[in-house]
């Protein structure tokens, strides 16, 4: 995860939540109006993400992605319309938004703590410091084989892209890891970041401080 700092609603929620003060959510998807409102939610979300899922870290668009709740909605009844408890989740089966459904969750991408509780490997593998954490795991379904998958993959490609092994990888010099990992803060000119770029500079902020 990577600590999400939400910012202002769209214009056209706003003007939404004006005109419907006893709205919730769920009224978004019974008109065009409401449906052109949850489309400006997500793409808000987005830009804020950097084009990043808020739990997995993947590459995602409007087309690839829902508006997810942190509290979920029979949860928190009351917040359904509160921009600060909606966020961009990408569309995968059985992770992240599509996992989460009405479960409690512990640790969200709006705690700065998200960075630090979480521990990536190399192997794609990440692991809960906290009881918090990896209780979150568990119900985004972050540990499961096709999540764990993608991430080691991403490793492979972007850390031994140029021939390292993985043994070599733990003697490459501080410097290269250091600039590897400024690199992975940087948007590029959408304002994206690299996919799983938080994840890799979890692994990497390991290595420098091993």
């Amino acid at each position: 995860m990577r600590t999400i700092h939400k910012g202002n609603p769209p214009q056209e929620f706003l003007t939404w939540i004006r005109n419907h003060p006893h709205g919730v959510y769920s009224d978004l998807d019974k008109t065009s109006e409401g449906r052109e409102v949850r489309r400006a939610i997500r793409c808000a979300a987005i830009v804020e993400q950097h084009c990043l899922c808020a739990y997995c870290c993947t590459r995602i668009d409007g087309s690839t992605s829902h508006n997810e709740h942190i509290a979920a909605q029979s949860m928190a009844p009351n917040h359904t319309v509160d921009f600060t408890n909606i966020v961009a989740s990408c569309n995968s089966r059985n992770q992240c938004g599509d996992a989460h459904g009405n479960q409690m969750l512990p640790l969200t991408p709006l705690d700065p703590a998200c960075e630090t509780e979480l521990r990536f490997f190399i192997s794609g593998a990440v692991q809960g410091m906290t009881t918090n954490a990896t209780e979150t795991i568990r119900v985004l379904n972050l540990n499961g084989r096709s999540p764990c998958g993608v991430r080691k993959s991403m490793v492979d490609a972007l850390i031994y892209g140029a021939g390292e092994s993985p043994t070599g990888l733990s003697l490459l010099d501080d410097d290269l890891l250091g600039i590897l990992a400024n690199e992975l803060k940087q948007v590029d000119v959408d304002g994206c970041l690299l996919p799983y770029a938080p994840i890799l500079s979890n692994i990497i902020h390991q290595l420098l401080t091993a």
